[in-house]
């Protein structure tokens, strides 16, 4: 609906009303606009719609994957959807990411926690809110200079300029992005993952992460004593997520399952079985056994009989048992295989290390069973990208047959390589490593789950150095005003972003000619107005 047609709407509702007749039909129109989304599940419909279309999208064309970034704070979040929009004029096919690893580093009551789900799980679904309402608030505030923008071109006169700006109100796209949430191993059993899952969508989350790990024994992906659980345990999750998706009305809510096995030996279950080659029989053929007889049962043995063998499975003093060594990769083809035949409907799986050739082995291998298999991935902070890169080029160059005597294999991240010709080509790999793993790999999605944990610690550090130094005032001045001037960051302008200016319109409307408004020629603001 337009510009015009809100207006002519809002007239209907106010026409006839008895005291309304200071209403301004215009002012309710624009309120309108800068409000388009009631409820988080307005929200998750809208942006789970967005998914879907660009999943089908992907899947005619790899070069249409999708990236976001994770953020832990709102103003995060809006900042680099304003900034995408900025440089790129579209927020199309890019999303955010909220990062379970950052809501326990940065959002706890506890404080600075580990990945390990001992945050609040409360903190997720709040996190939720938090970005969408700051995004929210980001398109009052870009169509509220539009409307000021319509007002001064219509009082100067100037009608071509005014339905230039109507236009660009009419067709103005909304900082509002999908969220793919992590909702870890769901905070314990099937019934409590569908409880929070319900409260995730609710604040607006169409796309929820859920991994394969022992909810009471959850490890970051990238962290040592990982556990995994049984298929069925898996699925009952996955069910559970959609369960609170259609309940909630959201059917086209997307499940993204995560397996962890590659990087996961141990498990804390023997799952049952009841017929050979079941999805249970399955899971413990990956058990690392040895083959007894009846009379070496000891106590307190937990045996398993398979193909008319009695077999011991491994047991570790912690009551875990162990998988076989180098059986990740099978169990990984497995996981996912079985996530997508229950439901789910994208597949993460971590890896320790960004390398297309691992990634798309398995990727085949899963397309083997399922052809529209597809992944988001992790483009970890916890990789050394460029230690990794420049050691597969080094690799490369020796299965070429080319002198890589130049080179120690072991010290490839000094700084003396930096302008190397290994190094500049290792760079150029980073650098089309999502476009190639999307073509590749059946990469559909590629995130960053900690960047702006680490800009905010790199950019405070660089301030401080400056600031607290010899440079002092001028530190903040040359690095940061003058830069956030110079680029056309909006937050230069602080009391704008921070929603004055809507304030004033809102006062405007309220009070007409009596509004007392922040905006005038005293504040400081206008200095940047230019």
């Amino acid at each position: 609906m337009g510009y015009q047609d809100e207006i002519r709407q809002a007239a209907a509702a106010i026409t006839g009303k008895p005291g309304w007749e200071s209403i301004d039909a215009a002012s309710v129109a624009r309120m309108r606009l800068q409000n388009r989304f009631q409820s988080g599940l307005d929200i998750a419909r809208y942006t789970a719609a967005i998914m879907r279309r660009d999943m089908a999208a992907y899947d005619a064309d790899p070069a249409a994957y999708t990236q976001s970034l994770g953020c832990w704070h709102g103003f995060i979040g809006q900042q680099k959807l304003i900034s995408i929009k900025k440089h790129f004029g579209t927020t199309d096919k890019r999303y955010l990411y909220l990062s379970g690893w950052m809501i326990a580093a940065l959002r706890s009551d506890f404080g600075p926690l580990p990945d390990q789900s001992m945050h609040e799980k409360t903190s997720v679904p709040a996190l939720i809110e938090e970005l969408y309402t700051f995004l929210r608030q980001a398109d009052a505030r870009e169509l509220g200079m539009l409307f000021r923008d319509f007002d001064a071109a219509r009082a100067a006169g100037d009608a071509v300029k005014a339905k230039a700006v109507e236009h660009q109100i009419d067709n103005f796209q909304t900082h509002v992005v999908p969220i793919i949430a992590d909702i870890d191993a769901g905070f314990g059993n099937a019934e409590a993952t569908y409880l929070l899952a319900k409260k995730m969508i609710e604040a607006g989350a169409c796309a929820l992460q859920i991994e394969n790990q022992v909810s009471d024994e959850k490890q970051c992906g990238h962290q040592d004593g990982k556990v995994t659980v049984p298929h069925e345990d898996f699925v009952a999750k996955i069910r559970a997520i959609r369960y609170a998706f259609l309940e909630l009305g959201v059917e086209d809510g997307i499940i993204v399952a995560r397996t962890d096995s590659l990087g996961a030996g141990l498990t804390k279950q023997i799952a049952f079985s009841n017929v050979a080659g079941d999805i249970g029989d399955q899971y413990n053929s990956f058990l690392d056994c040895d083959e007894i007889d009846v009379g070496q049962v000891g106590n307190g043995d937990v045996v398993i009989s398979r193909n008319g063998k009695l077999l011991r499975p491994k047991r570790l003093p912690s009551n875990l048992f162990q998988f076989r060594s180098n059986s990740g990769e099978d169990r990984c083809v497995l996981d996912c295989i079985n996530s997508l035949q229950n439901g789910a409907d994208l597949l993460w799986i971590e890896t320790e290390k960004p390398h297309i050739g691992q990634i798309a082995g398995m990727v085949n291998r899963i397309r083997e069973v399922i052809p529209t298999a597809k992944l988001v991935y992790n483009n970890s902070p916890s990789f050394n990208w460029t230690l990794n890169f420049r050691q597969q080029v080094y690799d490369a160059h020796v299965t070429a047959g080319k002198d890589v005597s130049a080179y120690d294999r072991a010290r490839l991240m000094s700084v003396d390589y930096d302008t190397t010709e290994l190094a500049l080509e290792a760079d150029e790999r980073i650098r089309t490593f999502q476009r190639d793993a999307a073509a590749q790999a059946g990469i559909f999605h590629h995130l960053i789950t900690l960047p702006t944990y680490h800009t905010a610690a790199l950019s405070t550090d660089n301030l401080a150095r400056e600031y607290f130094g010899d440079a002092g005032m001028l530190g903040y001045v040359k690095n940061v005003q003058r830069a956030e001037i110079r680029q056309g960051i909006a937050c230069v302008r602080h009391q704008n972003m921070s929603g004055s200016d809507i304030g004033d319109d809102h006062k405007e409307y309220f009070a007409g000619e009596a509004a007392l408004k922040a905006g005038g020629t005293h504040n400081t603001m206008n200095q940047f107005a230019a």
